[in-house]
């Protein structure tokens, strides 16, 4: 029982190692983050992640060369909503539900405020991009 307590107190002791990702090949902008595009090195790099769930599934905003670190401002939430794409816009307020179909002016992910056409009407309204890709509007929009 002494032994692992005097095991414990040592290992409490030693430095934590630091480990740094940084991208096994090139990855270029709008790039999702799986498993193999990371390698694990030693070392702290400050503003670069250090932990495997920071990265996966993640979208690269700029390209990121092989080698380099992978520094969580580079990266955000992947997109749902490419521009251009056509995407259903949803009212909804009490148990009020419109949908219209519309055309995104912007990309964005998940919770993103971005410009939607609607067309039918024409207009351009703002909404925010849902899981499933549906653009919610609100009434602020009228």
């Amino acid at each position: 029982m002494r032994f692992a307590g005097l095991l414990f107190g040592l290992l409490c002791a030693m430095p934590a190692q630091a480990e740094t990702l940084v991208a096994s090949r090139t990855l270029p902008a709008r790039t999702v983050i799986n498993d193999g595009d990371f390698t694990i090195v030693g070392g702290d790099t400050p503003g670069a992640a250090a932990a495997i769930a920071d990265v996966l599934g993640k979208e690269v905003r700029a390209t990121i060369y092989s080698g380099r670190p992978l520094y969580l401002s580079g990266l955000s939430a992947p997109a749902l909503v490419e521009r251009n794409q056509l995407t259903t816009l949803v009212y909804k307020i009490g148990a009020l539900k419109i949908s219209a179909e519309g055309r995104a002016m912007e990309r964005g992910a998940d919770g993103d405020l971005i410009r939607v056409m609607n067309l039918s009407s024409r207009t351009i309204v703002q909404g925010a991009v849902q899981p499933d890709a549906t653009i919610s509007v609100s009434g602020r929009n009228q």
